[in-house]
């Protein structure tokens, strides 16, 4: 089957496919917003310890060019200034780079939350197919991108200018200044030309970031059918889901009915109700190991005809039996005085056919509490 085209592709993502875009290593980025953190944070950081930054590089830069005379007679002194030259500059640069590191990943963490994952890292070489390459050039992507670097250069060009032109009687200045106060004053010029460039992007980034979760969303869009064939997957196919049912019923039912022949006694209706007790001495009540009404019900009275299970009719009882127990369920206390007559019954029953002497009389009238018995009104 085609994938279905952008058009069919109206309803929103559902949360299944959020996480699977997650898994895939989808989530929503802006470059702007990245670039805006990184320019803001190095300005930032520029501007409180430039004075600081300047002074270490200075030393080190004059540390480097000044040479001892026992320096000179040593063959390690040039590798052991060198490396202490390169920990100082380090040391000197390492904050500044790990502010950095730190807003060049705040980017991403603020528009899709803390996210890792290997299939991202997983060479697709579909990206190399040169027809989607031409569709990916003329793409909504692609054009927004275009519109916002133009834009992007026209604001930068027209705040650099407006600097300059603000800054202009300064440098011009700078000519009869010495040179220490010449580097100064440039780059106290630099660092609030950085400043505004930056804050002229907060207009960039205002218009990107609604944008680029926009995009995300539409492009996890799902079709109808991509919808329902979702809604199957996690709920399970209704057929499927109707022949499991009609399986385990089976497999209850035949268990139900292997339950029959080791039962004391079925209750019957006659016809309409049929119920299987069974009772031991570790049980605490007779229990219902078998129930049924219509057709199973006539099924379990056979099944017990021909195993030897007495059969007793008592409609009362079978009904609140049948309408108020499960399988496997201990009858209900209400009920315990009947069933005991219907126990006392079965083993009179069973000694009069093993040892003979006189019939016992079935009973009849059982004390059945009326509000159990689904058959009075």
């Amino acid at each position: 089957m085609a994938d279905d085209s952008d058009l069919e592709k109206t309803e929103p993502a559902s949360p299944r496919r959020l996480e699977q875009a997650r898994e895939e290593g989808q989530v929503p980025q802006s470059r702007e917003l990245s670039a805006f953190l990184v320019l803001i944070a190095g300005s930032g950081a520029l501007w409180a310890t430039g004075s600081w930054l300047a002074q270490r590089i200075a030393g080190l830069v004059g540390q480097g060019l000044s040479l001892d005379r026992s320096a000179a007679f040593d063959a390690a002194a040039p590798t052991t200034a060198l490396a202490a030259m390169a920990w100082g500059a380090l040391a000197s640069i390492g904050p500044l780079l790990l502010i950095l590191v730190v807003a060049a990943l705040a980017g991403p963490f603020m528009l899709g939350g803390l996210n890792f994952s290997s299939k991202a890292l997983t060479p697709d070489w579909t990206r190399l197919d040169p027809l989607k390459g031409l569709g990916r050039m003329f793409s909504i992507n692609s054009i927004s991108e275009l519109v916002k670097a133009v834009f992007k250069s026209l604001l930068i060009g027209v705040v650099v200018v407006r600097v300059i032109l603000n800054e202009k009687e300064q440098l011009f200045a700078l000519i009869d200044q010495p040179l220490e106060v010449g580097l100064h004053a440039v780059g106290q010029v630099i660092l609030f030309s950085a400043m505004s460039i930056v804050a002229s992007m907060l207009l960039i980034v205002a218009a990107d970031v609604p944008f680029q979760l926009w995009q995300y969303q539409r492009k996890l869009r799902m079709s109808k059918e991509e919808v329902r064939r979702e809604m199957k997957e996690l709920e399970g196919d209704p057929q499927l889901k109707a022949r499991i049912r009609s399986q385990q019923r089976e497999i209850a039912r035949r268990r139900m009915m292997a339950a029959v022949p080791k039962a004391q006694v079925v209750v019957t209706n006659p016809t309409h109700f049929a119920v299987a007790l069974a009772y031991d001495e570790k049980m605490p009540a007779p229990r219902v190991v078998a129930k049924g009404r219509g057709l199973i019900a006539q099924r379990i009275r056979e099944i017990a005809k021909e195993s030897g299970v007495p059969l007793l009719e008592a409609p009362p009882l079978a009904r609140a039996l049948y309408a108020h127990t499960e399988l496997d369920d201990i009858i209900p206390s209400a009920l315990y005085r009947a069933v005991a007559e219907v126990m006392a019954y079965v083993y009179q029953l069973n000694a009069y056919l093993a040892q003979g002497g006189r019939s016992p009389q079935a009973p009849v009238e059982l004390p059945v509490p009326a509000e159990l018995d689904p058959g009075v009104a």
